[in-house]
């Protein structure tokens, strides 16, 4: 009777435990479902706990998603101190960082869900903050020539890398191997992070 009315109520040992299952269930439920198909049912469901544990922990749909779509710190602190490196390969440096970024099923989850639900204005603030803080903090320790402009551009073609790789499945850039497509942005990276904007590089 006990061992039932526990599973009723959605407790398990350990809130740390807890919260860790539903974070990860809620990281997959909206890379998967984007913000409006996921649920607070369907990620309890997925975490093995009752729908007001998750509210009781998080409070709302909106601050769940915000928070387990956060990138780890060392993510953007990274991507910021490419920076420091030689200027005529930053351009590889951030395609790799990229790439392994949306090669580990972690990062990739969040990623995607940001892209997933980027119609929804908390998703779209947050693909706006990795531009603007992120890719914003590296491009302007590297130029003042029109930085804002710079980092919009790379932004633009880490969230269509994300989007024709993971989510449209577009071949032959879904299958290609990892080193490969480093190979093809890193290029246009250079370009826009330090390149003459509005003539091609020789």
């Amino acid at each position: 009777m006990s061992s039932e009315r526990s599973k009723r109520s959605g407790r398990r040992p350990g809130p740390t435990t807890t919260r860790d299952a539903i974070a990860a269930a809620a990281r997959r439920q909206f890379a998967e479902l984007g913000y409006d198909r996921a649920t607070v049912r369907g990620v309890a469901g997925e975490a093995g706990v009752d729908a007001a544990l998750v509210m009781r922990f998080y409070g709302s749909k909106e601050a769940l998603f915000r928070e387990v779509m956060v990138l780890p710190p060392m993510v953007a602190e990274a991507i910021a101190g490419l920076a420091d490196g030689p200027r005529d390969t930053v351009g590889r440096r951030l395609a790799e960082a990229i790439v392994g970024m949306l090669e580990s099923p972690r990062s990739r989850e969040i990623v995607l869900g940001r892209i997933r639900s980027a119609a929804h204005p908390e998703a779209a603030a947050l693909v706006r903050e990795t531009v603007t803080r992120d890719v914003g903090r590296l491009v302007a320790a590297l130029t003042d020539d029109e930085p804002e402009t710079r980092a919009v551009l790379v932004g633009s073609q880490i969230v269509g890398l994300a989007l024709a790789r993971h989510v449209v499945c577009v071949e032959p850039l879904a299958s290609m191997p990892a080193a490969n497509v480093v190979d093809y942005v890193a290029p246009v990276f250079q370009h826009y992070l330090v390149g003459r904007l509005g003539e091609l590089d020789a």
